[in-house]
């Protein structure tokens, strides 16, 4: 099996002026299977001339592209979300191969990709300015929207098909051109993306795929006057690095930074259901989510049975490699993660929380690591500060709102949180006072193509998706004519 699917995976390289460059001598990485550990592809890292050539193109791309017309641009984005459909189980193979996800998973992430583009290909039909009333006789106020310029987007690995497919149909679909860097372990499947949109008719040069260490990409991508927005999805700390050399030509930045999501469940809701849905939102894709919720406070009342009903759930999730349609949770990306993850389970315990499920690594080879449940786990464990991005959850108790509320608000994530309730009145109280960029009520459903999709405090700024997508690829210019 392992040897089959090196060779049935996809060859590597860069895509720069609407060529497909291959490794030739430049440097290379190994891309990982991280349900079997075997070495599947060498990725081409690009040099500082592929990197001059992609700022080039963008520059004329970007021209180029801006001057088409928005349906016909349009066009263009829903012919490559055809394609994508019409490729999805060979593309969602790809994915689960690279990205250890389930392939339910992965062609769930496929068909959102689709949606996504079509989106931006009619709301960027609709970046509307308008006009000013007249201050006199002969004259016009007008207010327009135009493309910001050439972007550079950097996408992680934990959605390989999804993450890019945000990235550049905002920019497209506002008539920017786009350089993506996306993550060096899923290399494939944002080739496959781009691959899609070449064949749709992507003018060459509005799209280019680049691979190297992040650093050294960002850096030289950064430091070009070519490049005037920058959007980015990742760590805090990394998110900060990159603002920072971003202040340096005032360019326009989205940050998606992360979470660490709490999930509120009241004493009036259906507690089995409930479980249900938690149990299935945190181990999707191993937990490694960036709204995956995390910090679980249950009201007393129920809380006994909810975290029996959660841990017997957890020990029940067949694990394994994600190509068995069996299998319910694959592996994590890649060994850097099972130790992150063993590090904060095992620092929760001497803390004085209890292991309900889990808490262990499981068979080798593969990065799997057991669907975990703690309870009683105090602030003081990492586990309740730092987002885990892995197959853990915390499970606390909690006897009143005004209690539950602040415990959920105290950290500096603001991405996702989500609460359970009967009581309207509470539902309302709940989205009010929750901080964070999108709050899901009684359901962990967050994010569709039409809504915006982002955080606040050190979750970032800025939004993708949505018209709020749209909207950060675009300035506004006023013109007064006399």
């Amino acid at each position: 099996m392992a040897t089959q699917l090196a060779q049935t995976y996809a060859d590597l390289g860069l895509f720069i002026a609407g060529e497909w460059v291959p490794a030739g001598e430049r440097r290379c990485s190994p891309v990982v299977n991280p349900a079997t550990e075997e070495i599947i592809g060498q990725l081409p890292h690009a040099t500082t001339a592929d990197l001059d050539r992609a700022l080039v193109a963008a520059e004329r791309g970007f021209r180029a592209w801006r001057a088409v017309f928005p349906d016909q641009r349009g066009r263009i984005l829903k012919r490559a979300a055809e394609l994508l459909r019409a490729r999805a189980e060979e593309i969602a193979r790809t994915a689960t191969i690279e990205s250890g996800k389930r392939i339910a998973e992965t062609r769930i992430e496929l068909a959102a990709s689709a949606n996504i583009f079509e989106w931006y290909a009619e709301e960027g039909r609709r970046a509307y300015g308008r006009v000013l009333p007249q201050r006199s006789p002969g004259t016009r106020l007008a207010v327009i929207k135009e493309p910001v310029g050439p972007v550079a987007a950097f996408a992680p690995w934990n959605f390989p098909l999804g993450n890019p497919a945000r990235k550049i149909g905002s920019a497209l679909g506002a008539g920017c051109s786009c350089i993506l860097k996306p993550a060096e372990e899923t290399p494939a499947s944002a080739l496959a993306v781009a691959r899609c949109l070449e064949e749709a008719g992507l003018p060459p040069g509005v799209l280019s795929v680049v691979f190297g260490v992040p650093a050294e990409i960002s850096t030289h991508l950064l430091a070009s006057p070519i490049i005037r927005k920058i959007s980015f999805t990742g760590s805090i700390p990394v998110g900060k690095h990159l603002m920072k050399l971003a202040a340096e030509g005032m360019k326009r930045t989205t940050m998606e930074l992360g979470g660490h999501a709490p999930v509120l469940v009241f004493d009036d809701v259906d507690v089995d259901q409930v479980v249900d849905a938690c149990v299935g939102a945190k181990y999707r894709n191993a937990g490694q989510v960036c709204v995956s919720p995390t910090r679980f406070y249950v009201h007393e009342k129920i809380y006994s049975r909810f975290v029996s009903g959660f841990a017997e759930r957890a020990k029940a999730i067949p694990v394994g490699d994600g190509l068995d349609e069996k299998n319910q949770m694959g592996p994590l990306i890649h060994e850097r993660r099972l130790a992150a993850i063993t590090e904060l389970v095992e620092d929760a315990r001497k803390a004085g929380a209890r292991v309900q499920a889990g808490g262990a690594r499981l068979r080798s080879p593969g990065y799997f690591y057991a669907p975990t449940a703690l309870s009683d786990v105090p602030n003081t464990a990492r586990l309740m500060n730092e987002e885990p991005f892995g197959p853990v959850a915390a499970i606390n108790s909690f006897s009143d709102f005004d209690s539950v509320i602040q415990q959920a608000n105290r950290l500096p994530y603001g991405l996702a949180a989500f609460a359970f309730t009967g009581s309207a009145r509470r539902a309302k109280l709940v989205g009010e006072q929750l901080e964070a960029g999108m709050v899901g009520v009684n359901t962990f459903a967050i994010s569709v193509p039409e809504s915006p999709f982002g955080g606040v405090k050190e979750s970032g700024h800025g939004s993708e998706e949505g018209i709020e997508g749209l909207e950060a690829c675009l300035v506004t210019k006023f013109i007064s004519e006399a």
